[in-house]
């Protein structure tokens, strides 16, 4: 007799770590079908993993065919430090909020492996499971937003009424037929704090995105050189950006952790962007160690610090521009162009 039921598994995550847990249906959904135009429309830019997985984004099931159920569960990363649109000082560089602790990836995958062995044990023979932390071909935002976790706002972030929108996603699809939560409602309203903050206006309408326009996308993603139009816009943000989370309502009281895997590592707390660059690779190695920041590669990571140097006065742009070229990959094509835009470039700082 199985002795697994979603009560049981909202518990068993919390003691695991994870602050939401939440049961959606494993069957398809309206709001699966919006990703395949998303795609066709452009907006993921060079991330062609998304189309290449398209089919099974679309159906959980083509995951796990004997799916029934979705455990969707979250974990806060705010943690005690200033929002990116509080500081302003150009010559120091703003690392996105999510990457200041451990790689999520790993810690979370730990956890549901917990998770999902502890859910087997219960269930008995028969239970079939498929558990994923951000890179499976799941949409994670409409699961756990059909699981009650909160709804997907105009900023395209999951945001939750209690806990705000920091929140580190995962599920576990399993054949269990687990009892379902109330999808959340929409609390957006009428404000566009979002949508008009976006210093590169990624957020073409509300809950759109063109990732291929998002600091994000284009200081971790994008391969190659950043497009001109787009350098002058990176300003101080060096890997990723927060911007449209910070100016969010529902972030004012932002649930914060006090969860060790999360606290954020002095270095990467918008440290000064000489420091930055003067970091040798083991320095950055070092650094890096066990961080989601280590995904973007060192190459990329320092193309980003020359786009973001332009702000610095004339003299500390060159020093910098020295810097990057003297590290081993100031060669990279991608770091040299990067580097020579620097050079040339004539912008006030702020």
């Amino acid at each position: 007799m199985s002795l697994l039921d979603s009560a049981a598994i909202k518990t068993r995550a919390r003691e695991l770590g994870f602050d939401l847990a939440g049961v959606a249906s494993a069957g398809p959904h309206p709001r699966f079908a919006r990703l395949a135009d998303w795609i066709d429309r452009g907006y993921a830019g060079d991330m062609q993993y998304l189309n290449k997985s398209r089919d099974e984004r679309l159906d959980p099931r083509r995951v796990l065919p004997s799916a029934r159920s979705v455990v969707s569960v979250a974990a806060v990363y705010n943690t005690r430090a200033p929002y990116s649109t509080d500081v302003a000082e150009p010559d120091h560089a703003k690392v996105a909020r999510y990457a200041w602790g451990e790689d999520y990836h790993d810690v979370l995958r730990a956890r549901l492996r917990e998770l999902v062995r502890w859910m087997a044990g219960r269930a008995g023979p028969g239970f079939e499971a498929f558990s994923c932390v951000d890179s499976g071909p799941v949409q994670e935002r409409v699961l756990a937003e059909q699981a009650g976790l909160g709804w997907i706002g105009k900023n395209t972030c999951l945001i939750n009424p209690q806990a705000g929108s920091w929140l580190f996603l995962a599920e576990v699809l399993t054949s269990a037929d687990l009892a379902l939560d109330a999808p959340a409602v929409d609390q957006c309203g009428t404000c566009r704090r979002c949508l008009d903050a976006c210093p590169t206006g990624a957020l073409t309408e509300p809950y759109v995105l063109d990732a291929t326009r998002c600091l994000s996308y284009l200081t971790i993603e994008s391969r190659g050189s950043v497009a001109d139009a787009w350098r002058d816009r990176i300003g101080p943000h060096v890997f990723g950006c927060d911007i449209c989370q910070d100016v969010c309502p529902w972030n004012r009281r932002a649930a914060v952790s006090d969860d060790p895997a999360w606290q954020a590592r002095d270095a990467l707390v918008f440290p000064r962007l000489i420091d930055l660059c003067r970091l040798s690779d083991e320095g950055w190695r070092r650094l890096l160690a066990n961080s989601a920041m280590r995904r973007a590669g060192l190459r990329r990571i320092r193309r980003s610090l020359a786009y973001a140097a332009a702000r610095l006065t004339d003299a500390e742009r060159a020093e910098t521009a020295q810097m990057l070229e003297s590290h081993p990959s100031g060669s990279d094509p991608d770091v040299a162009d990067a580097v020579a835009w620097l050079r040339a470039c004539k912008m006030d700082p702020p």
